[in-house]
């Protein structure tokens, strides 16, 4: 008997060694140094006992896409390569191609966020005592500097790429406090702030840059970022419902309305303002991130509101990284997690950034924040995020649909059916031990194995 190699994989129909269906094998196995690569020469596994089945018929929410958030931080790494390994590195991440992982979702800052050089928004006035109602200051003025270039060479690498726009602070002197960080949105310029916010995404249009959807406010219950916010549910649903809306229906914006875009601690946020009536018919869903509560928050809010679609739009990585402990954590609770919870989409938080993890802000800015890749003038290092978003975004694309799958004692897992009919699985061996498992659709079964902590995608 030839030995059994425990990080390789056979595609073998049970019961019929000489009948084989073509499936293919993504792995990351950091114990073993196997970093994001396919498997090209299965050995047969013979001790499987658990069966893992593919439920095709049985389908949830279709998926819009995997990826990161473009911040200034993160385009001006990127154009400070040179241009062909700028060009590589970008067709490397959005690319469609056999090599690519094929990123197909971005979120975009409205103005500035914490990982800018210093908070800004489109309307800035010199004196502090000064309004500007009629926004005749505005303009997209430091965007067009970074942000707008990148994104401008994505979209012609990636034309069909999704973008989710969310603002980190309105102007300042539409605040009570006068400043970027922390205050609240007074009510006397919520009119202002739902014509800012038309006015970015028709500046934007304008550009070739179309946003998909727009989150009412990043973290609204976290004042304490620079820029930030402060804003309660009863607010945000008022300033849907009174005047962001009616103003995206005046001026003929689809864009997406969504809100919340926090913690899933707090699932009574998103409920609250989906249950006024008023902001109600305005909302496409809800965005949460997971610095706190526990990801079956989603459901919580889908099971109340299923009309409503629901997104997983931010987690950070903390420098430098640890793949052993980042990847199991990631995969399970937001590639797996997020989308079994209903989410359409899984952001990590912050494309790139570079080995001194700047620019960010003061007062508030985060110092630690690793993006998914470190650039350093034209050399770049991949970090956990990368392989965690990869082994989604690379095998499920916009348009799939999340099918049932078992959950196993130690094998987390999700599936989907893309629109070519293929099926992907991304599995994570959560244990301490090998586990050996079968994968079963339909007719067709497979034979695979994972050692503990590593993650497969498998294709067929």
């Amino acid at each position: 008997m030839k030995k059994i190699l425990p990080l390789l994989f056979l595609a073998a129909c049970l019961g019929c060694a000489k009948e084989r269906h073509p499936i293919d094998l993504w792995l990351t196995d950091p114990k073993a140094n196997v970093l994001f690569q396919k498997q090209t020469e299965p050995q047969e596994v013979t001790d499987s006992e658990l069966t893992l089945t593919v439920d095709s018929e049985t389908i949830f929410q279709p998926i819009d896409g995997f990826g990161f958030t473009l911040s200034q931080g993160s385009a001006k790494h990127l154009l400070g390569m040179g241009e062909k390994p700028r060009a590589a590195l970008l067709e490397e991440l959005f690319g469609k191609k056999e090599d690519n992982i094929r990123i197909s979702y971005l979120r975009l800052s409205v103005a500035a966020s914490d990982l800018n050089e210093f908070p800004f928004s489109y309307d800035d006035l010199e004196d502090s005592l000064a309004t500007d109602p009629e926004l005749l200051q505005f303009s997209l003025s430091h965007d067009t500097l970074d942000v707008i270039p990148v994104l401008k060479q994505i979209l012609k690498i990636n034309p069909d790429i999704k973008l989710m726009a969310s603002p980190w602070s309105p102007p300042a002197w539409m605040k009570d406090n006068k400043d970027t960080r922390g205050g609240s949105l007074l009510e006397e310029f919520e009119p202002n702030y739902a014509c800012y916010l038309v006015k970015y995404l028709r500046e934007m249009e304008a550009l070739g840059i179309t946003i998909d959807a727009l989150t009412i406010q990043n973290e609204p219950l976290h004042p304490g970022n620079n820029p930030s916010l402060l804003m309660l549910p009863e607010q945000q649903a008022r300033f849907i419902g009174l005047h962001l809306g009616p103003a995206f229906e005046d001026a003929g914006i689809k864009t997406k309305i969504v809100v919340y875009d926090h913690n899933a601690d707090r699932p009574d946020y998103p409920i609250t303002v989906l249950k006024d009536t008023l902001a109600n018919p305005f909302i496409d869903g809800s965005a949460f991130h997971l610095y706190g509560g526990e990801i079956d928050a989603l459901t919580e809010v889908h099971q109340a509101f299923p009309d409503k679609n629901i997104y997983f739009t931010e987690q950070w990585i903390g420098a430098p990284g640890d793949l052993e402990g980042d990847l199991p954590w990631h995969i399970k609770n937001l590639i797996i997690g997020a989308t079994r919870n209903w989410a359409k989409t899984v952001l990590e938080w912050n494309l790139t950034s570079n080995p001194s993890l700047t620019p960010h802000t003061d007062r508030g800015g985060c110092d630690r924040c690793l993006g998914a890749v470190t650039i350093d003038g034209d050399s770049v290092v991949r970090n956990p995020a990368y392989y965690i978003i990869a082994h989604a975004s690379k095998f499920v694309d916009p348009g799939s649909v999340r099918v049932d799958s078992n959950m196993l004692e130690g094998l987390e897992n999700v599936a989907f059916v893309r629109p070519d009919r293929k099926k992907v699985l991304i599995a994570l061996n959560n244990s301490d031990r090998v586990r050996s498992f079968k994968i079963k659709d339909k007719e067709k079964i497979y034979d695979a194995q994972l050692n503990p902590g590593a993650v497969g995608t498998w294709v067929w």
